[in-house]
């Protein structure tokens, strides 16, 4: 040992007894601060403070760095993490995609396959990464270099699947900015289509010298032809706030509001989140909370408008022989898979920052159930607010009809087919117009154009995405009392919506990052931000909007669903179900359903394996394409990617999934040490134990956790070295106060 070791050596047992008395004596609680010591372990290599070359312990009192960068934050409240983990898993999605899938797969009966999917692959799924993230206390990366080595690659395709989401995912909030900031005047901006001025000339020639003269008479208005044929929040959405361009090929140039909305979209994550979840978790209290006032405040406005009644019963009326269809099942599964944020490491991420005896299934449980009765509150929002726009539409289709039936009376239509108790002099409602028209076309053979102006065609015209918050929920709004409110309320859902989806987002790519390379939170953060922020532009082009689609057609889809078969088959084939259920047992404090064993080991990895396969059918069956917005023609068309794009698509899957590969080929092999770079730091405060890492190459007493080596050694418990008069361990695996402490069993070596 270096000099003066016996005196440090002295003052560490003098603080580690006082620690553990006051443990047990649960008198004192975890501060901020740390107090006092930090002991490290030689790893890897390289000398430095704490450590010596020789791997002797070392002692520092106070002052290092080395206590901030090993201590591991902690939630301040379990309410705290709950809305964290509430912010990641409601995002976008449950708002503009699950009422979509609701009303295309069958109304009502879409929620029985969701629910049984939500049971028998959401929440074991969503349970198992809790618990990893909590047991192991790392990031998506160290989870699965813990559990195997050769797996490690998981955890890097996690985070570059993160990435690549968080690229297009902070455009949407950056659209939804855009809006926001509109929304601050009366009447709304996208309320109807501009005009143009026209000038109307009258020329003249004089014959005698052949002279043309031209007169300027007057001006004229036109509605732009492009807002004429399309609608008024059409053309707002693709021409004043996009700029679209015809196609993907035609870049455009950036389109500089929208850059200025996403370096503002960047700058809010980065503020949120560097401080790690000390700051995120502080904003998680808005972000997570306001959009259910919000959805509230929609839904009882929504219910006192005309019409609300019919699009909620539209939406819940089922259909029962769509729900026997196999593409239903397959979407309800793959919207249960997305909707927890399942694969992305997001969820790990929160976990790790847990107390070790936390009950994470109660939480998988709770926060799964508050996703779905999310995902059905958005539902009866959407469909009340488009059952009110669908009879605004549809007495606008009864007033343009009944103008063509009054030209046609005397003419087309003889006066004695009207029903007496129609007035044309006031407004025909809906009921009398179906009555009118099923009369005259009961008579007349001849096609007389007229609409069939029905409320069910209406809201049949279902739409998702960018399509329902842009521009139907916009269109709708312009109907409502007091729009701009409602405009500025619903947009800043949308921000605070994706801005908690986010948090985990940058949190899964984070935390594994600092956990692996022990690089400073806060430079990580913003270099991550602004690397994001500057690849980001492409999205913030005219066609930016194409490239959005793109990523978020292929970039996660494919690959998420590899890594969450690969995360069960590692847990529950790897490291071994039995094991695992000891371990959460240990944690829990009680053995979880058996119903978990199966579900873990046979019922949903084949049925993961079973969507993938009906995934890449699916893709293989209908080529990659997207939807252009043609100017000319104010309407959609379905374009081919050009061979370019093809090879962006395909390369976005293979980068994202290339780390799995890789990482197990790289330890198969030997060209990296599977041992490499582990080292063992234990830092703690008094009274609470706060990170824990093992050096397996020591046999001292200070090992918590072992990584994987050839010959793992008992892993002693510090307090067991220090004072033999402290217990093992409670039968719930710690010494009974709560905090995390260091009596994990070893992990047992794995086969691969």
């Amino acid at each position: 040992m270096p000099k003066n070791s016996k005196a440090v050596k002295r003052e560490l047992d003098d603080d580690v007894t006082e620690s553990v008395r006051d443990l047990l004596s649960n008198e004192d609680t975890c501060d901020d601060t740390f107090k006092k010591s930090s002991l490290i372990v030689g790893g890897g290599g390289g000398d430095g403070e704490g450590k010596d070359l020789n791997g002797d312990m070392d002692v520092e009192d106070g002052g290092s760095d080395a206590e901030d960068d090993a201590a591991r934050p902690a939630w301040n409240s379990k309410l705290q993490y709950i809305l964290a983990q509430v912010g990641f898993s409601v995002g976008l999605g449950n708002v503009w995609r699950f009422p979509y899938l609701c009303q295309k797969n069958g109304g009502g009966a879409y929620l029985v396959p969701y629910l049984i999917l939500l049971i028998v692959i959401g929440i074991p799924l969503f349970f198992l990464e809790l618990s990893v993230g909590q047991r192991i206390r790392r990031g998506s990366i160290g989870v699965w270099n813990y559990i195997s080595p050769r797996l490690g690659g998981i955890g890097f395709a996690s985070c570059v699947v993160c990435f690549f989401v968080a690229l297009y995912y902070n455009v949407i909030i950056g659209w939804s900015l855009f809006y926001f900031s509109q929304s601050f005047q009366q009447p709304l901006p996208w309320h109807e289509c501009p005009l143009v001025k026209n000038k109307t000339t009258t020329c003249r020639t004089h014959t005698p010298s052949s002279t043309t003269t031209c007169s300027h008479l007057h001006d004229t208005q036109d509605v732009v032809p492009e807002c004429e044929k399309s609608s008024a929040t059409t053309y707002y959405w693709y021409r004043e706030a996009l700029n679209i361009s015809d196609s993907i090929s035609e870049s455009g140039g950036l389109n500089w509001r929208m850059t200025i909305c996403l370096l503002a979209a960047w700058s809010m994550v980065c503020l949120a989140m560097i401080k790690g979840i000390q700051s995120s978790g502080k904003v998680m209290y808005f972000s997570s909370l306001f959009p259910y006032v919000v959805l509230i405040c929609f839904l009882v406005r929504a219910l006192l408008l005309k019409g609300s009644v019919d699009g909620i019963r539209h939406m819940f009326t089922p259909k029962l022989e769509i729900m026997l269809e196999a593409k239903v099942w397959r979407e309800a599964a793959t919207q249960v898979f997305f909707a927890l944020g399942l694969g992305f490491g997001g969820v790990i991420a929160f976990s790790s920052y847990n107390k070790r005896d936390n009950n994470c299934h109660f939480d998988a449980v709770l926060v799964s159930f508050i996703n779905f009765f999310t995902s059905v509150l958005a539902t009866l929002v959407v469909f009340a607010v488009l059952g009110f726009k669908a009879n605004i539409m549809n007495g606008k289709c009864v007033a343009l009809n009944t103008k063509k039936i009054v030209g046609l009376l005397g003419n087309e239509i003889s006066r004695d087919l009207i029903p007496h108790h129609i007035n044309f002099s006031a407004t025909v409602s809906a009921e009398d117009y179906q009555q009118m028209t099923e009369i005259i076309r009961g008579v007349t053979e001849k096609d007389l154009g007229l609409g069939s102006c029905s409320i069910e065609e209406e809201l049949n015209k279902a739409v998702q995405g960018t399509g329902l918050a842009f521009i139907a929920f916009t269109e709708a709004m312009t109907h409502f009392p007091a729009s701009p409110f409602w405009s500025v309320m619903f947009f800043l859902m949308l921000v605070n919506l994706g801005l908690g989806s986010m948090f985990g987002t940058i949190e899964g790519i984070i935390t594994p990052l600092v956990d692996t390379f022990k690089v400073r939170k806060e430079f990580l953060t913003v270099g991550v931000c602004l690397l994001a922020f500057f690849i980001g532009l492409l999205f913030v082009q005219r066609s930016g909007n194409y490239w959005v689609a793109m990523f978020d057609d292929y970039s996660a889809t494919l690959p998420l669903l590899i890594v969450v078969i690969l995360e069960n088959v590692a847990v529950a084939w790897v490291y071994g179900t039995d094991k695992f259920f000891e371990d959460l047992k240990d944690m829990l404090g009680f053995t979880p359903f058996r119903f978990y064993y199966y579900m873990w080991k046979y019922v949903t990895p084949l049925l993961l394996i079973l969507l993938l396969g009906s995934s890449v059918i699916q893709l293989g069956i209908t080529p990659p394409s997207y939807s252009a917005w043609i100017k000319d023609l104010a309407s959609e068309k379905s374009l081919s990617y050009p061979p370019w794009g093809l090879a962006v698509c395909i390369s976005l899957v293979v980068m994202a999934i290339m780390p799995v590969p890789v990482v197990f080929f790289l330890r198969y092999f030997n060209i990296i040490d599977e041992n490499a770079g582990v080292v063992s730091t234990i830092s703690y405060k008094k009274g609470c134990i706060i990170q824990e890492i093992a050096r397996p190459e020591e046999e001292d007493d200070a090992s918590l956790i072992h990584a994987k080596s050839p010959s793992p050694m008992p892993g002693n418990s510090i307090y067991r070295k220090q004072n033999g008069g402290v217990p093992d361990s409670t039968p719930n695996g710690r010494y009974g106060i709560g905090y995390l402490m260091a009596d994990m069993p070893d992990m047992p070596e794995s086969d691969l």
